[in-house]
């Protein structure tokens, strides 16, 4: 079954990376471990340092819910939401299922030149 998946980009004032660096960091410790999570990764932008993304990977919808209620929850929008230059831009995602071959590309001769690249 594929994940649920929430995408949140957040952007940082100047003087609130570190502190902000540093909460996603401790948040994704502490919600990594929370009961049907898959991961809760953080990303910096390698060029604008005050851009991050959080991806969080979720069993199901549902899963969410052992999310909100983890204590750490109360924690985090009161300590990063003044850190942030503008608002939070969460998107919610249902992953699409890729364990079922598919093949658009009909053409021999690149699925060879694929599986070489591969070392197949």
């Amino acid at each position: 079954m594929p994940a649920y998946t929430l995408v949140v980009h957040l952007y940082a004032k100047k003087d609130g990376v570190e502190k902000l660096t540093a909460k996603l960091q401790e948040a994704s410790q502490v919600y990594s471990k929370d009961k049907e999570c898959l991961a809760w990764l953080v990303m910096q932008d390698h060029k604008d340092p005050q851009a991050f993304t959080i991806v969080e990977r979720y069993a199901h919808e549902g899963s969410q819910k052992y999310h909100l209620e983890n204590p750490y929850w109360q924690t985090f929008d009161k300590y990063v939401i003044p850190l942030l230059e503008k608002d939070m831009d969460l998107r919610r995602y249902n992953e699409l299922d890729t364990s079922k071959e598919v093949k658009v590309e009909q053409d021999p001769k690149l699925w060879e030149a694929v599986a070489k690249h591969q070392g197949q």
